[in-house]
């Protein structure tokens, strides 16, 4: 048996569910986000709380099982609680900002960088160095930080660029034999 699979979900408050055939819905104060059902699992709701099961042991079908039930509950926490992910901007003159819905970081190249933020995510600037990410969906929460993070990652010798906040970077030696540095 699955040890993540097994394990039942409590339905916290305010989140509703309906299971389908090939999906489950659920719709909580957040909004609302579907979780798949793959063939061969099951979903059954018994005082307040979901059990993910399947039909028997074959092929792909425990690792189903497991999926299954991690895409369920992170889109439980999503409409409840929601997901959010920090990005730090490290560098002189490195910084950003958020007006009308795009993203305009200044990250040291000939001209700044325009991004658009998609309508499922929200993008919040604390400071001109700290951003926040913010959204229902944990997956794309996580790829929209990534694709910002793409836009400079940190630079290994000086340590510049964006990084997640409380990410750790080995900083390395400069390369033997350059010379006038």
């Amino acid at each position: 048996m699955s040890r993540i699979g097994k394990q039942p979900m409590k339905i916290p408050d305010g989140v509703k569910l309906t299971i389908q055939s090939d999906q489950i819905e659920f719709e909580g104060p957040k909004g609302k986000l579907f979780s798949p059902l793959f063939v061969g699992i099951t979903a059954e709701l018994q005082d307040g709380e979901l059990r993910i099961g399947r039909q028997n042991d074959e092929g792909q079908l425990p690792a189903f099982h497991g999926l299954t039930r991690a895409l369920a509950a992170n889109a439980i926490l999503g409409v409840s609680s929601g997901f959010s992910r920090k990005l730090e901007i490290v560098g002189v003159g490195y910084r950003g900002k958020v007006d009308k819905g795009k993203l305009e970081l200044n990250l040291g190249y000939s001209k700044p960088v325009i991004y658009e933020i998609p309508d499922d995510v929200e993008v919040i600037m604390e400071k001109p160095t700290k951003i926040e990410v913010k959204g229902i969906d944990k997956q794309r929460v996580g790829q929209e930080a990534h694709k910002i993070r793409s836009f400079r990652k940190p630079d290994p010798y000086k340590l510049k660029g964006i990084r997640y906040a409380g990410e750790r970077l080995l900083k390395k030696e400069r390369k033997a034999g350059v010379v006038g540095v």
